[in-house]
């Protein structure tokens, strides 16, 4: 769904009020997209090590709290995604760029991004990478995408 916003700012919401109107609600800035394909998602897990990244139905059997949205990739224009959390606290959240849109992460060509933004590598992202702090009024975060960029492994794209 697309909510109102500044001329030229794209911003998907799971929730109009929750996100335009200052409640626990993170709002993420995306840049370094590689393209304009496919679909956008963001996750919001428990901020535990058990917890991040653990398959959403294993979360909600256990009774912890996940969140999930998804957005079409704009054509053009800034990014900006927003995710409702249930109370102020400490999240881990998880961004990526779903390039052909099989909802399957594909390590060959689709993106991701953590708070952090530290370089990703080859190695399984860490939770302290992906830990934000959400306020009563909510959090903005900036991620700048990474793709798989050879040997190194995730990397920002740099257009080559």
């Amino acid at each position: 769904m697309v909510a109102a916003a500044p001329a030229s700012a794209q911003i998907w919401t799971d929730g109009d009020a929750a996100c335009t109107a200052g409640s626990p609600a993170v709002r993420v800035n995306v840049t370094g997209l590689k393209d304009r394909s496919g679909r956008l998602k963001l996750e919001l897990y428990p901020a535990t090590e058990d917890d991040f990244l653990k398959d959403d139905r294993d979360l909600k059997k256990e009774g912890k709290f996940f969140a999930r949205i998804w957005s079409p990739t704009p054509k053009s224009g800034p990014v900006t995604l927003c995710i409702r959390a249930p109370r102020p606290g400490r999240y881990a959240l998880l961004f990526t760029h779903d390039r052909d849109g099989k909802n399957k992460f594909n390590f060959w060509k689709d993106g991701a991004g953590f708070a952090s933004n530290r370089n990703l590598g080859r190695s399984r992202p860490k939770l302290n990478e992906a830990v934000i702090t959400v306020g009563a009024t909510g959090a903005t975060v900036s991620i700048r995408a990474q793709y798989l960029r050879g040997l190194s492994g995730f990397a920002p794209y740099d257009g080559n």
